[in-house]
């Protein structure tokens, strides 16, 4: 019963978490994780797809007889070096292929893997295809994935100051670069591989981090509003908009993530379309970073930084919980309906003035005829 009473409250918007309280270990967890992103991309960088690094991937058709094992027998055979060697079996609507990705090699070499190929596996030499990718094909998509990464930037932060404010851009930068860096790093870590299409879901992740922030920036500048005639520090401020927007938010990012995973499981794992596995990763890390960095990195940085202000400064100490965090719920709803109280009875009224007006103006006595002049 309880936990039903809990997520009840939860989908209320009646939860009572010191968010604002739990600000320094979230930030050293961020800080932790964003360390090892550094480490990981110095040390062994990332694990680059063909299509930046360039190279030549073969892909014949697998079987019973032709997998794994006889590509390495072919490559090694030619002289073409297996050990940073991609080889993976992919699953279509025609059937299994096998794929070799290596780098780049001569004509000659080319063509003489095609051929020992054809003949491993028992195939046309025109069923095994061969696919060559510049290095600089790569990195022009790089170039152009950070121009556009920058310009985004740059506009979501002049859009949010003029909305809202320009604390609240900078937090909503900083939070939007947390999640870009915490996905890079698990892919770094992890080594996945990175193509066009992780590249992709890089710059879309920055659309679901900001919409997470803006949902809450958006819940707590109403809250500022409200309190207004209040001494309320902006730690207390933050706290009952987080948890305002709690459900609003995990909604979002589970309604986002089912389709992802599906796409995952499906599309990845039992279909072995591997390109799905590439967008779909990064995709889902990203959505989980976003709604974590809304509540915890970029509300507390903003509510950081608003205490300095002279009218948060003097009570930027005194953060409410429990039934004090309770009490200061129940105040934001009363002055919502208030507000919304007062809001419909000034539009009864101004309804009735026109009323009123429009019944003078049809109701009015005519006007005398004036008198032709003989």
């Amino acid at each position: 019963m309880n936990i039903f009473s809990g997520f009840g409250r939860l989908y209320r918007g009646e939860t009572t978490v010191d968010y604002y309280g739990k600000r320094k270990p979230a930030f050293i967890i961020s800080g932790a994780f964003m360390v090892v992103t550094v480490v990981a991309l110095v040390i062994g960088g990332l694990n680059l797809g063909i299509d930046f690094k360039g190279g030549v991937a073969w892909e014949a058709p697998a079987s019973a007889t032709f997998g794994e094992a006889q590509v390495r027998e072919v490559l090694e055979a030619n002289d073409v070096e297996t050990a940073n060697a991609k080889i993976q079996v992919l699953s279509g609507t025609e059937g299994q292929r096998i794929r070799a990705q290596v780098g780049d090699q001569p004509d000659a070499v080319r063509q003489a893997v095609q051929q020992a190929l054809a003949e491993k596996a028992g195939v046309d030499v025109q069923d095994v295809s061969v696919a060559r990718v510049s290095s600089s094909w790569g990195r022009s998509i790089t170039e152009k994935a950070i121009r556009a990464l920058l310009v985004f930037f740059l506009l979501v932060s002049l859009y949010i100051a003029w909305r809202f404010e320009w604390k609240m851009a900078l937090a909503a930068i900083a939070a939007m670069a947390h999640d870009v860096l915490i996905s890079v790093g698990i892919y770094a870590v992890l080594r996945f591989e990175v193509t066009p299409a992780t590249v992709v879901a890089f710059l879309t992740i920055l659309g679901y981090s900001l919409y997470d922030t803006v949902v809450v920036f958006d819940k707590v500048r109403e809250n500022i509003d409200r309190f207004a005639s209040s001494r309320i520090s902006m730690g207390n401020i933050v706290n009952v908009s987080s948890n305002q927007v709690l459900a609003r938010s995990l909604n979002t990012t589970l309604s986002s993530a089912l389709p992802v995973v599906s796409l995952l499981v499906v599309g990845s794992i039992i279909m072995g379309a591997t390109s799905l596995q590439e967008f779909a990763i990064a995709l889902l890390v990203g959505m989980l970073t976003g709604t974590y960095s809304s509540i915890f990195v970029a509300t507390p940085l903003y509510a950081v930084m608003k205490n300095r202000e002279q009218k948060y400064a003097a009570v930027a100490d005194q953060v409410a919980k429990g039934a004090e965090m309770a009490a200061l719920f129940e105040h934001s709803t009363t002055r919502a309906a208030q507000k919304a109280a007062a809001g419909e009875a000034a539009a009864t009224r101004e309804s009735q003035v026109l009323k009123n007006t429009a019944s003078n103006v049809l109701t009015h006595p005519p006007r005398p005829r004036k008198r032709r002049r003989r």
